[in-house]
């Protein structure tokens, strides 16, 4: 409702869309309104930097899993461009939402949004609104609002989203070589990040990383 009084107004949002699914950016291309103009696409962390600081666009529609670092990265590496991010993913994880949202993302939407919603989503996101799907607003108040929240953790918040996701099929009891088929990347590449979390957590081996990650219940 709100993105077709903005139409009417004859504002134009510019908008990359970060997703590593070809198919599902043509699909919310097309869906999208005519205020929202589609400037560029990314399939991975490092073409979204790219595209980001290229195009400057106004509204960054993130894509929290991908290869590369996932959406975190892509904040951590292009939020001081000045555009705003909105979070568009399949998942409704608190730690995927909490997550985001610290890494500075101003909202976020799950994949089954219709096309004008999210429309009218970008639109507030670029006016400086702090957009949710309804179910993931109680996550971000519980994390940041609630005298009964969670205490951050400094160590999680230490490890990168790429790093998250291979500590947490190593809880699972995946072996490296499951891990970089899972994840799209090389076993040496599995190994440097286990050794990076290591480090960080100031663990001595995957036994030891799968207690610490069960305890936190990433699992």
């Amino acid at each position: 409702m709100a993105a077709d009084g903005q139409e009417g107004a004859g504002m134009s949002v510019r908008v990359v869309i970060v997703d590593d699914h070809r198919l599902f950016r043509s699909g919310v291309r097309a869906e999208l309104g005519a205020v929202v103009e589609v400037v560029g696409e990314a399939h991975d962390v490092d073409s979204a930097v790219a595209a980001i600081g290229e195009l400057k666009p106004d509204v960054v529609l993130l894509d929290v899993h991908m290869p590369g670092g996932g959406g975190i990265e892509v904040l951590r590496r292009a939020l001081s461009t000045g555009s705003r991010f909105l979070a568009l993913s399949v998942s409704d994880a608190a730690e995927d939402v909490i997550g985001v949202i610290r890494a500075g993302a101003r909202g976020y939407v799950t994949k089954n949004i219709s096309g004008s919603e999210l429309t009218d989503a970008i639109v507030r996101v670029a006016e400086g609104d702090a957009v949710f799907s309804p179910r993931l607003a109680g996550f971000v108040l519980d994390a940041f609002a609630s005298t009964e929240a969670p205490p951050i953790d400094p160590e999680l918040d230490s490890l990168t989203q790429r790093e998250r996701e291979v500590l947490r099929l190593i809880a699972r009891g995946y072996a490296y070589k499951e891990i970089a088929k899972e994840l799209f990347i090389s076993v040496k590449t599995v190994e440097t990040h286990v050794s990076s979390v290591l480090r960080k957590l100031q663990l001595s081996n995957r036994h030891e990383l799968s207690r610490w990650a069960t305890a936190r219940r990433l699992v």
